[in-house]
């Protein structure tokens, strides 16, 4: 099922060997910019045109009421309920100890620089509703900034005809949960674009129902299709974004003690996504290759979502790359840079350990990526098609900013004022030299 690159005995560079989803961000940017362009001009007019549009309802408000929040957790199944509270308080477990704390350094008697962490003050939100339903992503988002302390948190999901033009019930029931009370019902594009410019257009004195009334965000995090992607990518600079999420991926690192059903399993799970979605298996074993390719075949066949597996997993961007060695694996992993790492071999921690880059790394047979994608307390907001080899995925970092605070005394400034002014000469800013002068008139050391 999987197509084979055979690296044994090739001393080369993987990196354009390797199968990857091939996502045209360019083009879907110049498909959609009028959107994003309507709704800077018009606001909640163009939200609510494109809403239609796209979604096929036009909701009679953006914002969803705090008691269809309530009810809708009110109505959540204790299961589903009892295993959100599990994700939440795990994922809170682990964010609360990536709180940074203010460092003051004395750099000389009198000249200190601290370094403050702030929080970004409003972050935007966006959680998916296509394919699937994700109020896990709702827990991804939340609990970092929750834990960065950002003041207002807003989240944009797009409406649903089944619900009445609300997004999913179970997004809403989470968002509850967690304590977040302003959440629109605006999804794709739009949603990106009403985050970053708010929804009153261009006319700021426009007056418009508070419950249609978004402020624009500084931050905007959560994944999304090439669409929400191609709106980060233009409303960047505007606002902060996390990253231009792709669709997701996995790579298992593999030798023959790895079991096939296992490694099957995980590939299916992350296909199951979208058509799109990349599964890797990269192995010094050809006997286990065949045995995963073996039970993909029968274990797709038992799966809801068979077709749309299927199409990724004989995707061009799915497939095994055969290795000489496990270092030769370790070449590849990190040349591939896979969103989610799964490391299935002998001493699995100590190879885990020596992997550079990936998003998040899940180590030996009892840690699959569906354990991170829920309850692991890890974020499974993360960066894919290579970028894990220099950005990382969602935590608290994320939404922090660092500021630092000079503080000097008249004679620390005296003491390096001739610096000053020699590196302001070399620079030909003169200027900048004369801001430190002028502070000394008279002092010829100065």
């Amino acid at each position: 099922m999987l197509t084979r690159i055979d690296l044994r005995g090739r001393d080369v560079d993987p990196r354009s060997l390797l199968p990857r989803a091939q996502l045209d961000v360019s083009q879907a940017v110049e498909q959609i910019r009028p959107v994003i362009d309507g709704v800077r001009h018009h606001g909640v007019d163009a939200i609510q045109e494109a809403t239609e549009r796209f979604d096929g309802i036009r909701p009679a408000r953006l914002r969803v009421p705090v008691e269809a929040l309530k009810e809708a957790e009110e109505r959540l199944d204790p299961e589903v309920r009892a295993a959100l509270l599990e994700a939440i308080a795990r994922t809170r477990k682990v964010h609360a100890d990536q709180r940074r704390t203010d460092v003051t350094t004395q750099v000389v008697p009198g000249g200190t620089v601290t370094e403050r962490w702030l929080p970004v003050r409003r972050v935007g939100l966006y959680v998916p509703g296509g394919l699937a339903m994700y109020p896990s992503t709702v827990v991804m988002n939340v609990v970092p900034a929750q834990a960065a302390g950002v003041e207002a948190l807003v989240v944009a999901s797009p409406p649903q005809k089944e619900a009445g033009g609300l997004p999913d019930e179970r997004v809403l029931a989470a968002c509850s949960l967690l304590g977040v009370d302003e959440v629109y019902a605006v999804g794709g594009s739009q949603a990106i674009a009403m985050l970053a410019y708010g929804s009153r257009g261009s006319d700021l004195e426009r007056e418009l129902d508070p419950a249609d009334d978004c402020e624009p965000v500084d931050l905007i995090t959560g994944p999304g299709n090439v669409w929400v992607t191609a709106a980060k990518r233009l409303v960047r600079g505007v606002v902060g974004i996390d990253a231009e999420a792709g669709p997701t991926e996995i790579a298992v690192l593999a030798d023959d003690t790895a079991d096939p059903r296992h490694v099957a399993a995980d590939l299916i799970s992350q296909a199951e996504h979208d058509p799109l979605a990349a599964s890797v298996l990269v192995t010094t074993s050809a006997e286990l290759a065949d045995a995963v390719d073996a039970e993909l075949v029968r274990q797709v066949s038992l799966t809801k979502h068979m077709e749309r597996i299927r199409i990724a997993l004989t995707g061009e961007q799915s497939g095994v790359v055969l290795v000489g060695s496990l270092d030769q694996g370790l070449r590849v992993v990190d040349a591939y840079a896979a969103e989610h790492l799964e490391i299935q071999t002998r001493d699995a921690r100590d190879i885990a350990m020596r992997v550079r880059n990936a998003g998040a790394i899940f180590v030996g047979p009892w840690a699959p990526v569906s354990l991170g994608d829920y309850c692991a307390g890890s974020n499974h907001v993360l960066p894919t098609g290579g970028c894990a080899r220099h950005s990382s995925g969602l935590s608290v970092q994320s939404f922090l900013r660092g500021v630092h605070v000079v503080e000097y005394t008249e004679e620390a400034l005296r003491d390096v004022a001739h610096h000053v002014v020699t590196l302001a000469t070399v620079e030909d800013l003169p200027a900048h030299g004369q801001a430190v002068t002028a502070r000394f008139p008279g002092d010829g050391a100065a």
